[in-house]
């Protein structure tokens, strides 16, 4: 982290799932940033097993104490997200447990998201608008699932190159991909949706009632020689 503020003068912010904050080492790295982002998705065992997925040594209950035990400490803005579940975690009772360990935690702002994006499984569903405005007002949090990308940038010059360099690293919906190529001055796009949709490294995916473009998940763990399980 020091290294990056010899290098420049801007705020560093690290976005962290937050389970190795109960370290001290990890938690004297960190100090040093200018923003914290960790997130909160699970209020017990059963659900951080649930949603979160974490390793097996790792313990509900030592993730959080180690999340509160930092936040003490911190003297940056710690900025929490909280991914929301139809049906698992967006409930009255979960949301009052989240008020519960919210209430330990010394933080600025909290983020609510809920899968926008598809999901690895199928039976992962998207809490509606108004559940979601609902948890905001109770939680004292941000709604953030409306909220569009501002865009995406290549420099790569080959339009399909470029747009198959970004899904390498983040799914793009046919609504991005259009605004992308309007952006670069292109209206006839027609070609590189036929292109992805015939490309075998690319899977695409109707969720919500459009298509979203990502790079198949075996082209994933070739490409970066990790295996990493998300429950999203």
């Amino acid at each position: 982290m020091q290294e990056i503020h010899k290098r420049t003068d801007k705020p560093v912010a690290v976005i962290t799932n937050g389970s190795l904050l109960y370290d001290p080492q990890v938690q004297a790295e960190l100090s040093n940033a200018d923003i914290v982002l960790p997130t909160l998705d699970a209020y017990d065992e059963v659900s951080f097993k649930k949603i979160n997925r974490p390793h097996g040594s790792l313990k509900f209950l030592e993730v959080i104490k180690g999340l509160e035990d930092f936040s003490n400490k911190y003297k940056g803005q710690l900025w929490l997200e909280t991914m929301l579940v139809k049906g698992i975690n967006d409930d009255d009772e979960s949301l009052k447990r989240f008020l519960e360990i919210l209430n330990t935690i010394k933080y600025e702002k909290l983020y609510l998201n809920t899968p926008v994006r598809p999901p690895a499984e199928p039976d992962v569903r998207a809490v509606d608008h108004e559940r979601m405005e609902y948890a905001a007002k109770f939680l004292g949090g941000i709604s953030i699932d409306l909220l569009e990308s501002q865009g995406f940038y290549s420099e790569i010059e080959d339009d399909y190159e470029a747009i198959f360099s970004i899904i390498r690293r983040h799914p793009m919906n046919q609504f991005e991909i259009e605004s992308f190529l309007k952006a670069r001055g292109k209206i006839d796009n027609q070609w590189i949706f036929s292109k992805l949709k015939n490309d075998n490294a690319v899977t695409v995916i109707n969720y919500k009632g459009y298509d979203t473009y990502r790079l198949k998940w075996m082209r994933l763990m070739f490409e970066s020689r990790t295996y990493c399980p998300a429950f999203f």
